[in-house]
C-alpha cells in the first residue's frame, strides 16, 4: 500500500462536444444529438464527485481545424477534435451539479486580453464557492490564430514568453481587491473600502491594463492554475506557474524523469515542489474478468481503414504538419518541424507512420492499466509509488457511460479499498483538496 494516497482528476477530452456517437453503448440518435447540452458532463461530474476526484478539466480549441489535406472535411466527416463549444459556458452546469468537485475551464492566452480573463476566472470562482481552475494553454493551431485576425500562431517559445506576462497580470489583478477591502458595513454606509483597491497599471512588453477588477477577491483568492508543457519551455512555464499538471508518459522510468525535472525547476523559482501535483494521462480498460479486458483494449487499439483518415487528421491538427503527404508503412523523418505540440511531435521522429496511429499518444502506456479492478489498482500503485506521486488523469477521448460506471464505481471503489485515493472530500475548496496529500 502506497505510504499516502493519490490524486485522480479526468481529462474531459474532445471538450464541450461530441463523444461516443459512433459508440455501441452511445444510445440512440436523439441522444448523441444532445451533444450541445450539458447531459453528459453533468453525469460525469456527479459520478466523479461521488468518486471524490481532484477535479473535471474541460479540453478546447476554438477553430474548426483543416491542416489534414488542406480541408475540414475528414475533420468534421469523423468529429475529429470538432465540434467544441465554450468551455466556460459549461462550467457552470457543473458547478451547480456538484458541492466539492474542482472544475478546470481550459482558455488561451492568445484568444484572451488578460483583463477579460481576469474577471471571467474571478466570477467563476465567486460563484463556485472556490472550486474553480483554469487550464492556460498558449494556442498552437494556425487556425486558430485566424480567427483571431492574425496569420499563424507565435513561435512556439514567444507563446510562453507571452504567457508569463499574462499570468503577472492577471495575477495581479486577481490581488488587486484586499481580502478585506469588501466592509459592508450597513450602519456608516460603506460598502467597500477605496483604499483597499488598488489599479494594476501594468504597462509590459506585450500586455497593458490598468485594473482593478470590478469584483473582490474571490475564494481561493486566484483558480487552481492547470497547465500541460511538455517541451522545455513548457516545463519552464510549468514549474514556474502551474498547481497542477497534465502530463503524457509511456513508462514509469520517463513519468519520473519528468516530474523529476518540473519539480526541480519549480524549487528553483522559490516554489514547494510538494504544491504541484503532476498527473499522468492514462486510460485504464478495467472489465470483470482478465480476457474480456485484454479482448476490449485489443479491439480499441484495432484501425480500421475508416479510422487510418481520423487519426491522421487528429496527428495534423496537434503538429501542424499535414500527415496525408507521408507513407503508412514507411517511417516518419528523423526531423520534423512544427510549431504545434512538440514534445507529442518528437516522439513521432523516425518512426513507421502506421505504428504511430497505432499507438494514440493519448493513451500512451494505458496498455498496462488493463484487467480487473483489483489488477488496475494494484498496478497504478506500483507506478505511482515509482514515480513518486502525484495521481493520474483518467483520459478517454469517445467514452460513453458505461465507461464512467465502470471507472467510478467500479476501479476507484477498489483504489478506495486499498487506501489509495479518497473516500471523502478533506476540504470544501478545490485548491486545498489538491493540497491534502
Amino acid at each position: 500500500m502506497s505510504a499516502r494516497p493519490f490524486h485522480l482528476g479526468w481529462f474531459y477530452s474532445k471538450g464541450f462536444g461530441p463523444k461516443a456517437w459512433k459508440h455501441e453503448w452511445a444510445g440512440p440518435r436523439s441522444a448523441v444529438a444532445r451533444f450541445t447540452k450539458p447531459d453528459t458532463a453533468v453525469d460525469l461530474a456527479r459520478a466523479m464527485e461521488r468518486a471524490c476526484f481532484d477535479y473535471f478539466m474541460i479540453e478546447d480549441s476554438s477553430n474548426v481545424p483543416y491542416t489534414y489535406q488542406g480541408s475540414h472535411n475528414a475533420y468534421l466527416k469523423h468529429s475529429v477534435d470538432t465540434p467544441k463549444l465554450d468551455p466556460t459556458v459549461l462550467a457552470p452546469y457543473l458547478i451547480a451539479a456538484t458541492e466539492k468537485l474542482g472544475i478546470v475551464v481550459t482558455c488561451s492566452t492568445t484568444e484572451y486580453h488578460p483583463f477579460m480573463l481576469a474577471r471571467k476566472m474571478n466570477a467563476l470562482d465567486h460563484v463556485s464557492d472556490g472550486r474553480i481552475g483554469w487550464n492556460v494553454v498558449t494556442g498552437s493551431n494556425d487556425g486558430g490564430a485566424q480567427n483571431y485576425g492574425r496569420d499563424r500562431q507565435y513561435p512556439h517559445d514567444e507563446r510562453y514568453d507571452r504567457a508569463d506576462e499574462f499570468l503577472e497580470v492577471v495575477h495581479g489583478l486577481w490581488t488587486g481587491w484586499d481580502e478585506d477591502a469588501l466592509v459592508l458595513d450597513l450602519e456608516k454606509g460603506v460598502f467597500a473600502d477605496g483604499n483597499k483597491v488598488h489599479p494594476l497599471n501594468h504597462e509590459g512588453t506585450y500586455y497593458r491594463s490598468r485594473g482593478p477588477l470590478s469584483s473582490p477577491r474571490s475564494p481561493q483568492g486566484a483558480p487552481v492554475i492547470c497547465q500541460a508543457g511538455g517541451s522545455g519551455r513548457g516545463q519552464a512555464f510549468a514549474g514556474r506557474w502551474a498547481e497542477t499538471i497534465i502530463a503524457s508518459a509511456s513508462t514509469p522510468e520517463k513519468m519520473k524523469a519528468y516530474r523529476d525535472n518540473v519539480r526541480a525547476i519549480a524549487s528553483a523559482h522559490g516554489r514547494d515542489p510538494d504544491h504541484i501535483k503532476i498527473l499522468f494521462l492514462v486510460s485504464p480498460t478495467v472489465d470483470e474478468t482478465q480476457e474480456r479486458a485484454e479482448d476490449r483494449y485489443r479491439r480499441s487499439v484495432e484501425i480500421d481503414q475508416n479510422e487510418i483518415e481520423y487519426q491522421l487528421a487528429s496527428l495534423s491538427r496537434q503538429s501542424g504538419i499535414d500527415f496525408s503527404q507521408f507513407a503508412l508503412d514507411e517511417p516518419l523523418p528523423e526531423r520534423l518541424v512544427s510549431n504545434g505540440h512538440q514534445s507529442m511531435v518528437a516522439q513521432w521522429q523516425g518512426r513507421v507512420l502506421g505504428d504511430v496511429i497505432r499507438g494514440n499518444p493519448l493513451n500512451s502506456g494505458s496498455g498496462a492499466f488493463v484487467g480487473t479492478p483489483d489488477r488496475v489498482a494494484a498496478h497504478m500503485d506500483e507506478v505511482v509509488q515509482e514515480v513518486g506521486g502525484d495521481g493520474f488523469l483518467l483520459v478517454n477521448s469517445y467514452f460513453s457511460r458505461r465507461y464512467v460506471t465502470e471507472i467510478c464505481d467500479g476501479l476507484v471503489p477498489e483504489l478506495q479499498r486499498r487506501g489509495l485515493t479518497r473516500t471523502a472530500y478533506e476540504h470544501d475548496r478545490f485548491r486545498d483538496n489538491l493540497l491534502a496529500f
